[in-house]
């Protein structure tokens, strides 16, 4: 539906995406992006992808804003550049979406239809989360994150979504919706996270700074469930320092993201949270990884 948009004629949304070498996976996301009866314009960073999905996002979908990054940038430094690009426009809404995420064709009305709700209530200052499926389990995948009851536990637990929108304490940065409001007083998501972490970050600074985060109604789509096994940085048949080399790695918890994050968020033992992977990547764990819960992301 949607059609690009001039300089005095904004869309209501920016759609903010970041790639790497995943064509298939990010063209099949844009084509049930473009199924929305809502309007948007797309900023989708190439984090220098090298198997044509560039070339095939300018054939198929010409109107997206590409832009170019060096292939260094992971999750957090894409959504970043996405995210300040578009907010030079100014736009009322913000859409983090990320590209193995397929969104159902009522997605971006459902949550935009919940952010009004919220403002109704006084909510406005509101960041919407869309809750999805895991496509093989059916199962929730990501979404709304609540504090572990679990004792001693330092985790997040997922939020699954109910008839109504239901507060939570932070997201997954797979599919939210940020209203201009908010964006102007947390602003982008923080540079000290380079690839996870940032989401969580955004909305427990949101939260702190007056903002709050709500979980939309229902399922908006589904995302393939991605275990930190798939990093093997607890994986006993790996010896203990490469387990703790994979625990330091950027897609994992960089010492210094991990330090900021834990300093920031986890109160008077934010220590023990800090150093917590690493010390179970050093000591490993004998489970199956994918029947542990301890396997689910480290978040």
């Amino acid at each position: 539906m949607n059609q690009q948009n001039s300089a005095n004629n904004l869309a209501k949304i920016a759609v903010l995406i970041t790639c790497y070498n995943r064509k298939k996976t990010t063209i099949n996301c844009l084509k049930q992006l473009y199924q929305q009866n809502v309007d948007f314009d797309v900023y989708l960073v190439d984090d220098g992808c090298s198997d044509g999905t560039p070339e095939a996002i300018h054939q198929e979908y010409p109107e997206v804003n590409v832009l170019q990054g060096d292939g260094n940038l992971f999750w957090g430094g894409g959504m970043r550049l996405a995210f300040a690009t578009a907010m030079e426009q100014d736009y009322e809404y913000y859409l983090w979406l990320n590209d193995d995420t397929i969104l159902n064709s009522e997605a971006l009305s459902s949550l935009l239809d919940t952010h009004k709700s919220l403002s109704k209530r006084g909510s406005e200052k509101s960041i919407v989360v869309g809750s999805v499926t895991d496509p093989a389990t059916g199962e929730f995948s990501y979404g709304g994150r609540i504090p572990s009851q679990r004792l001693f536990s330092f985790k997040f637990d997922s939020l699954e979504p109910g008839k109504e929108p239901q507060e939570c304490t932070t997201m997954q940065g797979n599919c939210v919706l940020i209203p201009r409001s908010v964006a102007k007083i947390v602003g982008n998501i923080d540079a000290a996270f380079i690839h996870n972490m940032g989401d969580l970050d955004y909305g427990l600074r949101a939260r702190q700074l007056g903002c709050s985060v709500w979980a939309a109604p229902g399922y908006v789509g589904t995302c393939t469930s991605n275990l930190v096994a798939a990093y093997s940085w607890a994986d006993t048949n790996l010896f203990a320092l490469e387990r703790l080399k994979k625990a330091l790695g950027t897609k994992a918890f960089p010492l210094k993201a991990r330090a900021i994050y834990a300093k920031r968020h986890k109160g008077t033992f934010w220590v023990f949270h800090w150093l917590l992977p690493y010390v179970r990547a050093v000591i490993g764990y004998k489970k199956k990884l994918n029947h542990s819960s301890s396997f689910q992301q480290e978040r």
